[in-house]
């Protein structure tokens, strides 16, 4: 394998927010893309577990998936309000529209995207989403991708999931990134 690129130029003065479908690799590909940025680097399902002291799952199977979304829309907002970092947000983060307008607006988003099959494949490797607990977790998928991938598409950079090492997509990243510098710059606040 080899030595990954550097750019040294490439100063974050905002979030880097990765969006798209679970099982595309955002949290790997998050640590990677944070540890190449020298920024901070969060995954708002774990952010979540930590706040409510239980899982994903059990969250959704004791409260259900809309109050879920309401507490991940609290730790996505209290995470965007801190400092440049690289959060991997849950595939479904984007179907809150509060939490989509905070997305386009203080962060440079990230969609990942991968294939069906690819989705399929790597999503059925853990038995901890809550959402594919059914008898027929590709449909669901494809529904779910369907529904979301006008949402995911508004993001301002789309990388597609490398089938290689997740090396790879955090290389596309960093080079899309280092093609839209604009994108990078700090957020002028309004004035009072």
């Amino acid at each position: 394998m080899g030595q990954a690129r550097k750019h040294p130029d490439l100063i974050c003065a905002r979030p880097v927010v990765l969006v798209g479908m679970m099982g595309v690799g955002k949290t790997t590909v998050g640590r990677r893309l944070a540890a190449r940025l020298e920024l901070p680097f969060y995954d708002a399902d774990h952010e979540i577990e930590k706040a409510a002291g239980m899982t994903v799952s059990d969250l959704f199977a004791a409260h259900g998936e809309q109050s879920f979304r309401e507490g991940e829309a609290r730790v996505i907002k209290r995470l965007l309000e801190g400092p440049p970092h690289v959060l991997a947000t849950g595939g479904g983060a984007v179907t809150n529209p509060e939490t989509r307008a905070l997305i386009a607006e203080r962060t440079v988003s990230i969609w990942i995207r991968a294939e069906i099959d690819t989705i399929v494949k790597r999503a059925s490797k853990r038995n901890t989403r809550p959402l594919l607990q059914n008898d027929d977790p590709r449909e669901t998928l494809i529904r779910l991708m369907k529904e979301r991938e006008p949402f995911y598409a508004s993001a301002d950079i789309h990388i597609d999931s490398q089938t290689g090492p997740h090396a790879n997509t955090v290389d596309l990243i960093v080079d899309a990134l280092c093609a839209r510098p604009d994108l990078l710059t700090a957020i002028e606040e309004p004035m009072s």
